[in-house]
């Protein structure tokens, strides 16, 4: 989807983008062929045609901080089927209170498509390790992350860096018209859940964590797997509303 996309230069909406597409102009190969495109002046297409080549070469270089920086973080979804292989889910779990006001992380979950990893509070989670497990990623995928999970995240750990592009599902499904949690939609399209933690959510994480703190070994592994399955249930979900997403635009 990002080589069909305009809306990245500077003056282009989806609207003008759209009759972009209808005139048959449908990829940057197409336009920088081009030689004139209605609606847009030859030396605004001059400028369009160097910032598309310059996007094209930056793409074969896989750069996706590159996109992360000059796309608007609304249209990060149009990234997903480029840098799919390189994603990482992401989730936290905190203690129920916000930073500054006793609130802090508890667990960190990671899953790439083929492990899931997980970072705990008082055994293993620190800024350096937030970014190890970060790094050689070039995509973030989460649900409401952008406004809860990473702000947290960034509040809590000095150091810790975001920089590649972010696909909030949260947000997605909303410009979709598809409103709830995570736990909704996941029933809305036949994701299925561990039975262990099926009908449990954050207040229940909040709760989890405090047995753990005294001791409990049964609360420690059921608030793991109950991280595991927000975390690993991303990456189904990210294909469901990609799609959906892309259909939306009217490029096919």
């Amino acid at each position: 989807m990002i080589r069909n996309t305009f809306s990245l230069l500077n003056g282009i909406g989806e609207k003008l983008e759209r009759n972009i597409w209808r005139s048959g102009i449908i990829d940057w190969e197409d336009f920088c062929n081009c030689d004139e495109i209605e609606g847009i002046s030859q030396e605004r297409k001059m400028i369009y045609d160097n910032q598309l080549t310059q996007a094209a070469l930056e793409l074969s270089f896989g750069n996706a901080e590159y996109f992360a920086r000059i796309m608007k973080r609304r249209d990060h979804w149009r990234l997903y089927d480029v840098f799919k292989n390189g994603a990482i889910c992401l989730d936290i779990e905190t203690n129920g209170l916000q930073p500054g006001h006793g609130g802090y992380v508890t667990v960190v979950g990671f899953y790439d498509g083929y492990e899931w990893r997980y970072l705990i509070s008082g055994e293993n989670l620190n800024a350096e390790n937030i970014n190890r497990y970060l790094s050689g990623y070039k995509y973030l995928i989460t649900f409401y992350g952008s406004a809860f999970d990473v702000p947290f995240l960034l509040r809590s750990f000095h150091g810790v860096r975001f920089d590649m592009p972010h696909f909030d599902l949260c947000f997605a499904a909303r410009r979709l018209g598809f409103n709830g949690g995570l736990k909704k939609l996941e029933a809305m399209f036949g994701i299925s859940r561990n039975d262990a933690v099926v009908g449990l959510n954050g207040y229940d994480a909040v709760k989890l964590w405090e047995n753990v703190k005294r001791g409990s070994s049964e609360a420690r592994e059921l608030l793991l797997a109950y991280n595991k399955e927000d975390t690993t249930s991303l990456l189904n979900l990210a294909d469901i509303l990609y799609k959906k997403l892309r259909e939306s635009t009217g490029i096919d």
